[in-house]
């Protein structure tokens, strides 16, 4: 809440961004099974595909990560994230892209791939959130959307963002693997804990731990689009 004097940092969103629009083309939303060799079971994510998805054509990929009270439902459910995807592609705000939604919690835990289950991992670490979690993004999870979807493979086309729990997991796994993501995003994260210290620099003040930057990663071609408001 904003006190007196404070100023917003951002615009509000406008009127009717989020409600959806019944004379607009939709994309679709999928709940998707998938083997996950890093946690042994099935796993679920959910993917957006883009209105007039076509085998035919290429697209960028945005994997979006919830916060810990969530499960791969959350950004669907309570975001309203293709409703606000379609509405955009219908004003041309942005181009078609495919959202990968999957569950942050790479744990037997909870039964259905681990859903609930784990919750804090806040003795001796993340638990199923931390390296569990990223393995199975970048073994598991991109390689099958990879595999089934008409998705660009080049790390310009790929991002990762979140938020809070989600946030955190963006920021560890996105800036260990600059050579896998070129857009990180982490909005009112948990503080980061498993990158590299030259690397969490970029990382100042801003209530989720950080501040727009842009950094060129050592051996890539191009810069990393950082934003954590």
């Amino acid at each position: 809440m904003l006190g007196p004097d404070d100023k917003p940092a951002f615009p509000d969103a406008p009127a009717g961004f989020d409600v959806k629009r019944e004379d607009i083309a939709h994309g679709n939303l999928e709940m998707i099974e998938y083997d996950s060799k890093t946690v042994g079971i099935k796993r679920r994510m959910q993917v957006y595909t883009p209105p007039g998805y076509s085998k035919d054509k290429k697209y960028s990929v945005l994997y979006c990560l919830h916060g810990i009270g969530d499960d791969e439902t959350g950004w669907g459910l309570k975001g309203s994230a293709q409703i606000i995807l379609d509405n955009l592609s219908a004003d041309k705000k942005i181009e078609p892209v495919i959202v990968v939604s999957p569950y942050g919690n790479a744990s037997t835990n909870g039964g259905r791939g681990g859903a609930r289950g784990d919750r804090g991992g806040g003795r001796g670490g993340f638990g199923g959130w931390g390296t569990p979690f990223e393995n199975d993004l970048l073994k598991d999870i991109i390689p099958y959307i990879e595999s089934n979807y008409s998705a660009y493979t080049d790390r310009e086309r790929r991002a990762l963002a979140g938020l809070s729990m989600g946030g955190g997991q963006s920021l560890n796994i996105g800036l260990k693997n600059l050579d896998t993501f070129a857009w990180v995003g982490g909005f009112s994260s948990a503080p980061p804990t498993m990158i590299e210290p030259q690397k969490r620099r970029f990382l100042v003040g801003g209530r989720g731990g950080g501040v727009p930057g842009r950094h060129r990663p050592q051996n890539q071609s191009g810069p990393v689009g950082l934003v954590c408001p």
